[in-house]
């Protein structure tokens, strides 16, 4: 069952504003809203996924007060683990951290999604599910089709991150001096009638446009 967590202690909000300015300085990512604008409304912020860098980012570029309502939508295998990876994941990002395996991981997900969405949060996805290579974006998973259908006013923002996968390339754990970005689009929704495919390519196309952006 996903709850929210308890409020941070002092040293808690302290260290998440020294991760923010961390991931700041390591990335020098800027964000660029295009046709859009940062808001206090639920959404849905999805991106593409090349870097493990990439929810840091995204999390990181939003203002303090979306930055306070918003959780990452985390894999188990990879952030919950004892030690300071888990605790960032828990206390300071309060990601939602759902299981990848298994028969019913689909599922118990996205009950996981809803859980916290019905709390009022917004989320960070990344629906390819796994780390491209960072020169194209994958299909796209059915869930935030799923989700798009079970809350059609919801607001689904796409997020491009560029040049993560070269500032923290796979396998590798010094970042490389460069420089990154995210750019948010303009918010979807999904159309009265809409099949997973034509929405989920049309999500797709929206995160490559954002990619084209100069």
């Amino acid at each position: 069952m996903t709850q929210a967590a308890t409020p941070r202690t002092c040293s808690e909000t302290l260290a998440a504003k020294g991760l923010v300015a961390l991931t700041r300085l390591v990335t020098g990512a800027q964000a660029h809203w295009v046709g859009n604008a940062p808001t206090a409304s639920q959404r849905v912020y999805f991106a593409n996924h090349s870097s493990h860098l990439d929810t840091l980012v995204l999390w990181a570029a939003l203002p303090p007060r979306l930055r306070a309502q918003t959780r990452p939508v985390a894999a188990a295998d990879y952030w919950d683990r004892p030690g300071p990876k888990g605790w960032i994941a828990r206390r300071l990002l309060n990601a939602v951290l759902v299981d990848r395996t298994g028969g019913k991981g689909g599922r118990e997900a996205l009950a996981r999604l809803d859980e916290a969405l019905g709390q009022g949060a917004s989320l960070i996805l990344f629906p390819e599910g796994t780390r491209g290579d960072g020169t194209s974006i994958g299909l796209l998973k059915p869930g935030l089709y799923f989700i798009a259908k079970a809350r059609p006013d919801l607001e689904l923002v796409p997020v491009y991150l560029q040049n993560l996968c070269r500032i923290l390339p796979k396998g590798e754990i010094l970042p490389v001096p460069l420089l990154g970005s995210s750019t948010f689009g303009p918010s979807l929704r999904i159309a009265p009638g809409e099949g997973r495919r034509e929405f989920l390519e049309r999500a797709r196309n929206a995160l490559i446009a954002l990619g084209e952006q100069p």
